[in-house]
């Protein structure tokens, strides 16, 4: 079982030492002259005017997080109806159903939290 894994983790490894040697030549190799003017805020050309930290409603942030809870249970939902045939020929179908309903489960109490939140009222 494991000659199976090594070609990954020598693969895994071989990309992990050239990115540490990469990032560290970089940063002893690099060129190191702060400026005032290199270190200010560049956003098309034009010089920031106040702070540039802005606030950003919930409701932006939640409506990402139902984007990505919603895109995430039609990834896993589709494969899982695929293979639930096979679930039960092979006699496993109540374990599936019981691993299904908890990830549903997760689901809507993420959407009954944005529900509560207020991030599916548009105003």
């Amino acid at each position: 079982m494991y000659t199976q894994l090594l070609p990954v983790l020598l693969v895994l490894s071989v990309a992990v030492v050239f990115a540490a040697v990469f990032l560290g030549l970089s940063y002893w190799l690099g060129p190191r002259r702060p400026d005032p003017l290199k270190e200010t805020t560049y956003e098309c050309g034009i010089p920031p005017r106040g702070t540039v930290q802005i606030r950003f409603f919930v409701r932006f942030f939640l409506v990402a997080l139902m984007f990505l809870l919603f895109d995430l249970e039609a990834v896993l939902l589709y494969p899982w109806v695929l293979l639930y045939g096979d679930f039960l020929s092979a006699g496993q179908a109540a374990f599936a159903l019981g691993e299904i309903s908890v990830f549903l489960a997760v689901v809507v109490v993420g959407l009954v939290y944005v529900w509560k939140k207020g991030g599916l009222e548009w105003q």
